[in-house]
């Protein structure tokens, strides 16, 4: 890789050429060995429930799996979606990875549900999700039960989350826009802006006022606000490839974000022939979200990544990419890891 730009990935784990859910768990692993070989610097998992056309809903199993077949690599989650669950809970799961692969283990952090009203309501069952508001209170117990440093006077002072006798997973917030920024920054967390989210302008700006506001945690040796970007990257011989690629997860987006239909992913032809079926409202949306995609030849996608990395002033990007076809989608982060070699 670069030494001026690092390279790694969030894997949703997409369901490939219409294999099941099961499979497409195996083909995260598969991957992330690939990944590992090509000296990419992470590999994060992300959680979607209820979601057929990806596969993961508890990244901490397969981040597990990752790491017990993998040798270098870091592995994590891209992000936990901690308003469903208790913050001692993901720390002792994310304090026992780190026990078992030390020096490898991120535990990133979303705010968002990861799937639509009905699994949230049965992630909570017998309760109620939680509120938005009570999102921080949720953030502060996690990190310091990560950290065994609990605010003087919390309700869970002096509790401490087990394993302990090793070393810490990083701590990572994941926002796409500057909703989280305030927060990441004044517990001495990384944070990770989520472009491959939305098509919404975020300027620089957004990492700025971060930095600015960064305070360490007691105790961290991170005394620079850590700061990454997150890109939708789909890398193919030519730029026409590329943009056929990318109309496999474009169309999907249309269904899934306008009409709620959350269906398999298709074969980018077939999306290409509904495309001309669609509204132009739809048309619309589907040019606009594949045109905020990174998308072209290897040299092509590097210059737009190096760019971006310049605009936002960071070292370090993550990349998603989601193909209809498994191959297709391994060529694109080995053509991406080559031509930063």
């Amino acid at each position: 890789m670069s030494k001026d730009l690092k390279l790694s990935i969030v894997d949703q784990s997409p369901v490939h050429d219409g294999k099941t859910q099961a499979e497409a768990l195996r083909d995260s692993v598969k991957l992330a060995q690939l990944a590992d070989q090509l000296g990419y610097r992470r590999y994060w998992i992300a959680e979607h429930h209820a979601t057929p056309s990806y596969a993961s809903p508890a990244p901490e199993i397969v981040i597990g799996q990752i790491a017990a077949h993998t040798q270098n690599i870091r592995v994590g989650s891209g992000g936990v979606m901690l308003s469903h669950y208790s913050p001692y809970k993901v720390a002792e799961v994310f304090r026992t990875l780190e026990a078992f692969f030390p020096g490898r283990i991120d535990l990133g952090i979303g705010r968002a549900p990861g799937g639509s009203e009905k699994p949230s309501m049965a992630l909570s069952f017998p309760n109620y999700p939680t509120e938005a508001e009570h999102f921080p209170y949720l953030l502060e117990a996690l990190t310091g039960f990560i950290d065994n440093q609990l605010p003087e006077g919390h309700m869970f002072e002096g509790l401490k989350a087990t394993p302990q006798g090793g070393s810490l997973p990083e701590i990572w917030t994941l926002g796409s826009s500057d909703g989280s920024i305030e927060l990441a920054a004044s517990m001495g967390l990384g944070f990770v802006l989520a472009l491959f989210i939305g098509t919404h302008e975020r300027p620089a700006e957004i990492i700025k006022r971060y930095r600015k506001m960064y305070r360490p945690r007691p105790g961290s040796t991170q005394t620079e606000a850590p700061a990454m970007i997150s890109s939708a990257v789909i890398c193919a011989d030519s730029k026409e490839e590329a943009q056929l690629l990318a109309a496999s997860h474009t169309y999907w987006k249309v269904q899934a974000h306008l009409h709620g239909i959350r269906e398999g992913i298709k074969p980018p032809e077939e999306c290409m022939d509904l495309y001309k079926k669609l509204s132009p409202s739809d048309q619309e949306y589907f040019d606009v979200t594949r045109n905020s995609m990174i998308t072209g030849s290897p040299e092509q996608c590097r210059e737009r990544l190096e760019a971006q990395a310049s605009y936002y002033d960071v070292d370090e990007i993550v990349a998603v990419a989601v193909t209809h076809s498994f191959e297709k989608r391994c060529d694109s982060y080995r053509k991406l890891a080559e031509v930063f070699s």
